[in-house]
C-alpha cells in the first residue's frame, strides 16, 4: 500500500507543529446546548474546562472549541452568545493548558477575540463563505486557518440538493476557499483543508469522499477529516430501522478514522480522544514503518 503522506510545518505563536510525521488527534469541545453528539453536556464552563483537561490527558494533540452548533437543522447563535461561551473557557485554560487550541467559528469578530484570549488556530466550517474577513484576521495574526467545505447552510444542508459529483464539488469549493484566504494574505503554508464530512453530503457521498481523499491531497495542503459520531455512521449501524445513537458510533468512527489516515489525513477531529489516539497510533504503523514497534 505504501502511502506517502506529505509533511508540512504549521507555525503557531507557541510552537511549530509537524503535520504528517504522525497523525494528530484534535479533540472536540462543544460549548453549546444543542450539539448533535454531546449537546448541553459541556455548556457549563466548569464541565467544559474539566473535559478539556481530560482530553489533554487522554492524548489529544489539539483542542477545537466551538460555541455555535452547526449540526444539520441548527439555528444560528448570536455572536455575543457564542463569545460568552468560548471566552470563559479560553480564559480559564490560559497558561494552564499545554496543547494548542483552535477556535471553531464562522465569524471574524469571534475569531479575533478568541485569538486574543489564547486560541492559536482558526477553524472555519463555512470555508470563508459566512464571513470572508476571517481570512484577514488569520493573516493579521499569522494564524493557521482550517477551511472546511460545506454545501448550503447548516439549517438546510441535509434537506437535499446534493452534488452530482461530490469529489468535484468539494475540490472546487476548497480551491475557492483557499484562493480567498491567500488573496487576504494567509500564507499557503498556514492553510489546512477539510472535506466537511456530513456537511451537505449524502450518506453515500461521505464514504466516497473518504475513499477519494488522495484526490483532495493533490491540492497540496494538509488535510483534516472529521467523521466522529456523524449521522452517516448512525445510518450505517441502524438496527430495526433506527439509527444508532451518537454514543453507539464509536467503533464505526474508529473504522472511518483508520480509513482517513490510510488515505492521507494529517489531523483527525474526534469526540472520543483516548480511543482514537489508539486508532491513530496503530494506523500510523501502516502509513510509516518507522512507527512500528521493535521486538
Amino acid at each position: 500500500m505504501g502511502l506517502n503522506r506529505k509533511t508540512f510545518r504549521l507555525k503557531l505563536p507557541s510552537r511549530t507543529l509537524a503535520l504528517g510525521e504522525r497523525t494528530l488527534v484534535m479533540g472536540v469541545l462543544n460549548v453549546t446546548p444543542d450539539s448533535f453528539s454531546d449537546g448541553g453536556k459541556f455548556l457549563q464552563p466548569e464541565t467544559a474546562i474539566e473535559h478539556a483537561f481530560a482530553m489533554e490527558r487522554a492524548g489529544a494533540d489539539l483542542l477545537d472549541i466551538g460555541g455555535e452548533s452547526t449540526r444539520p437543522g441548527s439555528v444560528e447563535t448570536s455572536a455575543s452568545e457564542e463569545l460568552d461561551r468560548i471566552l470563559l473557557v479560553l480564559e480559564a485554560l490560559r497558561g494552564r493548558f499545554k496543547i494548542p487550541i483552535s477556535v471553531d467559528t464562522r465569524r471574524a469578530s469571534v475569531a479575533d477575540l478568541a485569538i486574543r484570549a489564547g486560541a492559536e488556530i482558526i477553524n472555519d466550517v463555512s470555508g470563508l463563505r459566512s464571513d470572508p474577513q476571517i481570512a484577514e484576521v488569520a493573516a493579521r495574526h499569522g494564524m493557521p486557518l482550517i477551511l472546511m467545505h460545506m454545501r448550503g447552510e447548516p439549517r438546510t444542508m441535509q434537506t437535499g440538493g446534493f452534488a452530482g459529483d461530490v469529489v468535484k464539488d468539494v475540490l472546487q469549493g476548497l480551491r475557492k476557499s483557499a484562493a480567498v484566504a491567500r488573496k487576504a494574505g494567509v500564507a499557503k503554508s498556514q492553510i489546512i483543508l477539510d472535506p466537511g464530512i456530513g456537511f451537505g453530503k449524502s450518506f453515500a457521498q461521505n464514504y466516497e469522499l473518504l475513499e477519494k481523499l488522495p484526490q483532495l491531497a493533490k491540492l497540496g495542503y494538509p488535510l483534516l477529516v472529521g467523521t466522529s459520531r456523524k449521522g452517516f455512521l448512525g445510518a450505517t449501524l441502524a438496527r430495526d430501522g433506527k439509527p444508532a445513537s451518537p454514543e453507539e458510533r464509536i467503533w464505526g468512527t474508529a473504522a472511518t478514522v483508520t480509513a482517513s489516515i490510510l488515505n492521507g489525513a494529517h489531523i483527525v477531529r474526534v469526540h472520543d480522544v483516548a480511543e482514537m489516539v489508539q486508532v491513530a497510533r496503530v494506523s500510523d504503523c501502516l502509513v510509516d514503518p518507522k512507527h512500528r514497534p521493535k521486538n
